[in-house]
Order: structure tokens, then C-alpha cells, then sequence
């Protein structure tokens, strides 16, 4: 049993009673947190919409469905290719399409809205309030139940169908427009519609009778004992398309689960996915699965199995005829610096620069002017730990301490809870946010896992250099706190929800916590995603914990594989061709766009999924033709925002961003673009620039055709063809590191080996 498991176990079973659920403080290691919010502080949102028994599990927050647990009128759920809206008048099953909506930018939004539902209800009693009834790894149940009547739907990521049960009586299904019913063959159990130029197809049990009431209404009139019917979108209207519907339409999802495994001495990253079903009549024919492009692209142990496809907007969703399947994905490793940048005609700049930022340390920690809540704050952390890397990989120990020494009180101060700022553990909703508030941290439960990642990795990199002082029985504790919120990985607890922010079947995260919006729920940042992935891998081989190590890595490689599909578009699978832009900034549910939250400027839009830009991110350079084209991008729009009379302030904002990111595909150039006195991202420092674009200047771009049997590694390549080699050492004996193409480093505890 893990440590935090043992202190939140027994402080649940110590009796969380509502009563003593004051401000009261809990001693955990060295720090303190806090069983509700101090003095006018609000708490976080109540999730009430739940049956009996999903109220004793932890709320999940930040999902594709969460709207429904915290509102009483939920919006859309975006469940690909479906979505479902509960309503007063029934469940809503719609088949979204392509919209293109231009925009003040002068590009494109490309939009999938929940528009002209089909409405089913019970036709004996009115639909009830919508609760979530149950939650599986990417399925759920909808109850609608009414007393003791019950009228339920399930629903599962991919899946084309939503599959209906009703406790007494007949089913109504009214349509947006008249409906034309098509050939469904000599099956009376079927009833197959075109409706508004979609088709549409309702499965009934045995005995069932279709009546139309009206050009829009039909009924099924259900017999006794068999309250159950699947209401299936279909690509098509096809006579082989409904029959394959048909094989599968009574093949009911009851549960949904994911397993990963990390093969350490292949890289690689193994994701199965299995769905269990309930047949509700004849023979097993199992389910029909929709395998999103980062499941099937370049996946030959389905492709051939893979029948007719969605056009949705993740890209076409290829059907795929059975209850389990697997991908395979290489993972290239991270390490948690660089080594030191040897004499050059720049590192003295290098000197200079670090002492200027050293200087300014306490400024750059961001203790004011920008916020003082926990996502600024955690940002300033990390922007003094990965400073202090440089200064002792070129050998400057001292600084290292004064900065380590800095951020280590800052934390203590946080950790402690003595000050304004402290942090809360809610055990009704089973998290752990921080104050004060900001960017609705506490009360939408927005962006945990970005906000947890900086603090994660900047106590990681503390722990490298202090064990001790990291340790969980001293400030380490804490920090195994804000990773059970994010990274807790056992279902279906009350203290934790499974995977907080991360959606196993889209294989991204989630940042809305309560899933506000038309057009579901959203991620803009995916880079600070990963930054929290690549904590949770350090943190995890630096304590011994292989599990959420293994989980770190699992997470890491996903989300990279799901930037890459729906957020960057490599693999040119995805993006409409109506879609001006070159990489989508903010996806949601039912939308991509080209924008943020805060500004329309371009260099803000294109920045926020670069940052923050360490060495875990070598990601980002897979495709350095791609890196050029967005680079390129960059300056067009550009030239279209300061035709619309407007201007970055300052004009190069972030340019410390663009540098970096422009090196991993051509060094020298990243480094040309670099001014030393421009504007520098509030994440990041010179020092940390400087060094990054030295780095990549001396070792050459990263090689991803090269793996190691170590998840702290990364390999680099020059024009030359010669290799850099990289391997940390987390634990406290000596290793030795194999790669793939034979090379073989020894490393030492605690340090990095690099050959050359």
C-alpha cells in the first residue's frame, strides 16, 4: 500500500465526518494540508447529478462526460462519433457533421455540434433528472430514472451506438425532420431511417413492433419483459453497413478497460483495450468498436480487419469488429538536463547571462505581479530548478545551492500552510486544490495535471540533489499528494478518480474540470500535459515506485502520439482541408480552433503548446519539416493579425520559446533567432535558453531511431552523422544502459553519462 494511500485510507476510515470537517490542519511528513477551505475561501464544486453509488467513488472531474455529474441541465457529451444530451423530454442521439465557421482571424474553426437529435423517452412516465449511473474507462451509464422506474442509457468512446433500457412500457423516438425508412432487410427487430441526410438505424428485441405515429414520431412497441434497445449512427445506408450494425447491435458495453505495459528493453508502450458486453439476444457476435487514428494509423494488427468508417472531427473512426485490441508505440525516453556546454566563443555569454538571472532570482520565482496561486507559482519553481541545472552542469555548485535553496524555501512555505497560501484536501469530492484560486483552479477544478506538473517536477529535481529533504517523511509526502490527484491509477476509489485528466481512449488529457460549453470539454496546452507526464516518470524512478513510473511513460508516449494526430497533424490523418492554420491550439469535444483562452495574438496561439520547453521535450522536433512549416506559419499570421491593426506586446513575446523550438530541427538557426536582451517567456529563463540552444548547437537534433533499455535516456545526431548519447541514473547503485544500436554507457548513481 502506498504511502499516501495509507495516510488518506486512514484518515477516511478515521471518519471524515461533515462536522469536523473544519479548517482543520493534517500533518503529512514535514508539510500540512487542510480538511476544508480557511476563513471566505470557497471550496470546489459540489458534483451532486450521481446515483447512490457513484457518490461513494471520487468525482470525476476533467472527462469527456463530466458536465453531466456537475450540472442539472448538462450540456452535450461528445462521444465520438455520437453525442448525447439528457433533457426533460429524453435522450438526445445525435450524428454530428462538418461545420466551417470563419472567423475575425481570417482562418477557420472547424466545428462537429450536437444538432438535429433523435429524442427517445419512455412513453409510460416522464424521463427523470439525469445522473451518471456508472464509469468505466471510456464507457459510461446515463440513468433517467423516474422513482421506481428506470430508463438508462450506455455509451462508450467510438462505439456508434447508444444502448437503451427501460423498466416498463414502449419507447417513443421522435426525429428532427421526416423520416424516410429504408430496406432493413427481412429482420422485423429493425427499423433503419435517412433523416435529414443521415442514416440512422433502432434495434429492438424479438417480438418488438415499429409503429409511425407521424412523419417524425415512431414508436416501438416492446414486449413484456424485453425493455431494451441500440439506437446506432451510421456512415452510410448501405445495405452491408446495416447489416454489420445489425450483427452487433445487441451486444450491450457493460465495461470498458484499458492496461498498459512499459517493455523497458524494447521503448515501447503497449495499450490494450478490452470491452466487456451483456448479449441481450441471439448469438455472440461481440461489439463494433470505432478506433480512433491513433489506434489504427500504422497499426497492422487491425487494419485489416477494419470496416467502414465516420467522418468526425478526430479524423475518420474506422469500425473495427471485436471486444479487445492493442497498439504498440515507441517511447524515446527523457533524461532531466543536459550535461555542461563545453568552452565556445558563446559560454562565456553564458556566464554572464546567469548571472544576471541569478540576480533576479527571487523576481523570477514570481512571488507577485503575474498571480499567486499555485499554477504561477509552480512555473516560477521550475524555472529555478531548471536553472539551477546549468549552473552545475557547468560546474557552478554554489549557485546551484543559493537556487535550490530558494525554491526549496518557497515550497516549504506552501507546503506548511502557515501562509496564505496552503493547500486542501476536499474528500467529498475526493482532490486537492491550492490557494489562493486562480485560472478557476478550486472552482471549476481546471487544469490540475498542468498546474501539479510544474510543482512535480521541480520537487523531482530537488530529489535528485536531496533525497533526504524529498523524502515522504519530510516534504516528499505532499507531493505524492498532488500526484494521486492527477496520477492515481486504481478505480473506482473515494479518496481519487482513475486518471483525473486523462481520457485512455482519445489518448489526451482533459483541462475543464467541469466540463463547461456547447462543444464539450477542452485542452489547450498539451505540452504542459506532457511536462506533468515526464514528472510522474522522474518522480517515479527517482522514489522506486515502478507503477507510477511505468504509468508516467504510458501517459507521456500516449499523449505524444494524440499531439501528433490532433493538435499537429504529421500524419496529415486529421485537419479538414477547410482549416487554414497549420496546428490547432485549443481542441475540444466538438471543435478545433486556432486561438486561446486569453488573446488572439499568433505567437501566444502558436506558443502555448510548445511550452514549457525543457529537455522532455524533444517531441516536438519528430517532424523538423513540419517544425520549418509551422515556424513559416508563424510569420503569415503574423502579417494578417498586424493587418488587423493589432500587435504583440512586446512584438517578440515568447521569441525564447520560438528559438528552442526552432533548434530541434536546425540548431544553428534557432540559435541565430535568439536575442539574448529579448522577451523571455515566464516560465523560463535566458540561462535555461541560452544552454538549451548551446546544447542542441554541440549534440545536433534529437534521433528518434535510436532507443536505450532505460527510461532516462535521449539520443542526438549532428549533420555529420555523429551521435550523442545520454543516460540518467536515478537509483542508488551503478547501471549500465544498452541501445539499440549496440552502444553501451556505464552510469553512476544520481548522474548523467553522455558519450561521446
Amino acid at each position: 500500500m502506498s504511502f499516501i494511500k495509507r495516510c488518506l485510507g486512514g484518515l477516511l476510515a478515521g471518519g471524515f465526518a461533515l462536522a469536523a470537517a473544519v479548517a482543520q490542519p493534517v500533518q503529512l511528513g514535514a508539510g500540512t494540508y487542510f480538511l476544508a477551505p480557511k476563513g471566505v475561501d470557497k471550496g470546489v464544486p459540489a458534483a451532486p447529478h450521481r446515483t447512490e453509488a457513484m457518490l461513494k467513488r471520487a468525482a470525476q472531474s476533467n472527462q469527456w462526460y463530466s458536465t453531466l455529474i456537475y450540472s442539472a441541465t448538462p450540456e452535450a457529451i461528445f462521444v465520438q462519433p455520437l453525442t448525447v444530451k439528457p433533457t426533460p423530454a429524453g435522450l438526445e442521439v445525435a450524428l454530428p457533421t462538418k461545420e466551417v465557421i470563419p472567423t475575425e482571424r481570417k482562418d477557420t474553426e472547424i466545428h462537429y455540434p450536437h444538432r438535429h437529435a433523435l429524442v427517445l423517452s419512455p412513453v409510460a412516465f416522464e424521463p427523470g433528472p439525469a445522473k451518471l449511473a456508472n464509469a468505466s474507462d471510456w464507457a459510461i451509464d446515463i440513468s433517467m430514472a423516474r422513482g421506481a422506474d428506470q430508463f438508462s442509457a450506455s455509451v462508450a468512446h467510438g462505439v456508434p451506438y447508444a444502448f437503451l433500457r427501460i423498466s416498463r412500457g414502449d419507447l417513443r423516438v421522435r426525429l428532427p425532420g421526416p423520416g424516410e425508412r429504408f430496406d432493413g432487410g427481412a429482420d422485423a427487430r429493425v427499423l433503419a431511417l435517412r433523416v435529414r441526410g443521415q442514416a440512422f438505424a433502432l434495434f429492438g428485441p424479438t417480438g418488438v413492433r415499429w409503429e409511425q405515429a407521424s412523419p417524425t414520431e415512431w414508436l416501438a412497441r416492446l414486449p413484456e419483459g424485453k425493455g431494451y434497445v441500440s439506437v446506432a449512427g451510421m456512415p452510410d445506408d448501405k445495405a452491408d453497413t446495416l447489416a454489420l450494425f445489425t450483427r452487433h447491435a445487441y451486444a450491450f458495453i457493460t465495461d470498458t478497460r484499458v492496461d498498459w505495459r512499459y517493455d523497458q528493453p524494447a521503448s515501447q508502450v503497449e495499450t490494450t483495450f478490452k470491452a466487456t458486453t451483456q448479449v441481450m439476444e441471439g448469438p455472440d457476435n461481440g461489439p463494433l468498436l470505432g478506433l480512433y487514428p491513433h489506434h489504427w494509423f500504422r497499426n497492422a494488427s487491425v487494419e485489416p480487419k477494419l470496416g467502414p468508417a465516420f467522418d468526425t472531427v478526430r479524423g475518420k473512426i474506422r469500425l473495427l469488429p471485436a471486444a479487445q485490441f492493442s497498439t504498440r508505440s515507441t517511447y524515446h525516453g527523457i533524461v532531466p538536463y543536459w550535461p555542461g556546454v563545453p568552452e565556445s566563443p558563446r559560454t562565456e555569454q553564458l556566464r554572464d547571462v546567469l548571472k544576471a538571472d541569478v540576480r533576479n532570482a527571487r523576481r523570477l520565482l514570481l512571488e507577485s505581479g503575474y498571480g499567486k496561486g499555485p499554477y504561477w507559482q509552480g512555473k516560477g519553481l521550475m524555472r529555478l530548478t531548471k536553472m539551477a541545472d546549468v549552473a552545475e552542469q557547468q560546474g557552478d555548485i554554489e549557485t546551484r545551492d543559493q537556487l535550490l535553496g530558494m525554491v526549496k524555501k518557497r515550497i516549504e512555505e506552501w507546503y506548511s500552510g502557515q501562509g496564505r497560501s496552503y493547500f486542501h484536501y476536499d474528500k467529498t469530492a475526493g482532490t486537492v486544490v491550492a490557494y489562493p484560486d486562480e485560472f478557476f483552479f478550486v472552482e471549476q477544478m481546471n487544469d490540475h495535471h498542468f498546474t501539479w506538473g510544474y510543482w512535480i517536477r521541480a520537487m523531482a529535481d530537488i530529489a535528485i540533489r536531496d533525497p533526504e529533504w524529498a523524502s515522504k517523511q519530510k516534504w516528499g509526502g505532499m507531493t505524492e499528494l498532488l500526484i494521486a490527484d492527477i496520477a492515481t491509477a486504481e478505480r473506482g476509489r473515494a479518496d481519487f478518480p482513475f486518471l483525473r485528466n486523462f481520457d485512455p481512449y482519445e489518448g489526451h488529457s482533459w483541462a475543464s474540470g467541469i466540463g463547461l460549453g456547447a462543444t464539450g470539454n477542452n485542452q489547450e496546452s498539451s505540452s504542459e500535459a506532457i511536462s506533468a507526464w515526464a514528472g510522474l516518470i522522474l518522480w517515479g524512478e527517482l522514489t522506486g515506485n515502478r507503477e507510477l513510473r511505468d504509468l508516467g511513460v504510458y501517459m507521456y508516449t500516449t499523449e505524444i502520439e494524440a499531439i501528433n494526430h490532433y493538435w499537429f497533424d504529421i500524419h496529415k490523418q486529421v485537419l479538414a482541408p477547410e482549416y487554414k492554420n497549420v496546428e490547432v491550439s485549443m481542441l475540444f469535444g466538438g471543435k478545433y480552433a486556432h486561438n486561446t483562452w486569453w488573446t488572439d495574438e499568433p505567437r501566444q496561439i502558436k506558443g502555448i503548446n510548445m511550452l514549457p520547453i525543457t529537455t522532455v521535450s524533444n517531441y516536438l522536433g519528430r517532424d523538423p519539416d513540419y517544425v520549418r512549416r509551422n515556424m513559416q506559419a508563424l510569420k503569415e499570421e503574423t502579417a494578417i493579425y498586424n493587418s488587423r491593426l493589432k500587435q504583440a506586446k512586446p512584438p517578440d513575446i515568447w521569441q525564447d520559446i520560438f528559438a528552442k523550438y526552432t533548434a530541434l530541427a536546425d540548431p544553428a538557426q534557432g540559435l541565430a533567432s535568439w536575442d539574448r536582451w529579448g522577451a523571455i517567456e515566464l516560465g523560463h529563463t535566458r540561462t535555461q535558453t541560452l544552454h538549451y540552444l548551446l546544447s542542441l548547437q554541440q549534440m545536433g537534433p534529437p534521433d528518434f531511431s535510436i532507443t536505450a533499455d532505460t527510461p532516462l535516456y535521449s539520443v542526438f545526431k549532428r549533420a555529420d552523422g555523429t551521435r550523442t548519447y545520454l543516460a540518467f541514473n536515478a537509483t542508488k547503485a551503478p547501471i549500465q544502459v544498452r541501445f539499440s544500436d549496440g552502444k553501451v554507457l556505464d552510469v553512476a548513481p544520481l548522474s548523467l553519462a553522455r558519450a561521446p
